[in-house]
């Protein structure tokens, strides 16, 4: 019985992967419900991140008037102002200052004890500020990065389309949302139903050999 789960679960896995496209084109017009987006988001906090800090903040545009300035930041791409709505994913540089709230609860349940909560705590601020900003930056974007990545698989899985796109002006979307200093725009994701009656073929994959060594590049 388990054998076999695993194998439905696998594919369906495997299926999901490949139904996943970038979608250059939505069905203007169609809303997605805070509720619906709350489902995802509720998955989507399932991602990995380094020492569990969770540097991916999410802003969801679904104002009118901000998607207009969206659009205009994005280089006026007409995706933009045909999604359900623009989320705009954020890396946090100074997540690795949560780490002790973070870690509270497993102190309160007995799970960790307070010399190793203190140690965890030490070694982790100690980590990030001893590689200085440019290492805190790179780590903002690889940890939202990684988040953005399941939420797109998960809102394929319930039904909606998502294009990651990194053609913006970063400071034009941070003036548009107060998005503070602390947090690095790593990219935009459109999310809504895809209007595939233009749909071009998928675009060339690499075959295993072109992208992966062993042991040496």
């Amino acid at each position: 019985m388990t054998n076999n789960t695993n194998e439905l679960n696998e594919l369906n896995l495997i299926s999901l992967l490949k139904a996943r496209r970038s979608a250059n084109k939505f069905h203007p017009g169609v809303d997605i419900l805070d509720e619906e987006l709350d489902e995802i988001f509720n998955l989507v906090k399932f991602a990995p991140s380094a020492f569990n800090l969770q540097h991916a903040h999410y802003v969801v545009v679904k104002n009118p008037d901000l998607k207009n300035q969206l659009y205009e930041a994005a280089n006026k791409q007409y995706k933009v102002q045909t999604a359900s709505a623009v989320i705009v994913v954020l890396g946090n540089k100074d997540a690795y200052k949560e780490v002790g709230r973070i870690n509270e609860g497993l102190l309160a349940l007995g799970v960790i004890s307070k010399q190793e909560y203190d140690m965890t705590v030490d070694s982790v601020v100690s980590f990030y500020e001893g590689r200085g900003d440019g290492f805190k930056r790179e780590e903002a974007i690889r940890n939202a990065s990684l988040s953005a990545m399941l939420l797109m698989l998960i809102a394929k899985e319930k039904g909606w389309d998502t294009c990651p796109m990194i053609g913006f002006d970063p400071e034009a979307v941070r003036s548009a949302l107060n998005i503070p200093e602390s947090h690095v725009p790593a990219l935009l994701i459109t999310i809504g139903r895809e209007d595939t009656s233009s749909q071009r073929p998928r675009g060339y994959r690499k075959p295993v050999r072109e992208f992966v060594s062993y042991n040496s590049f």
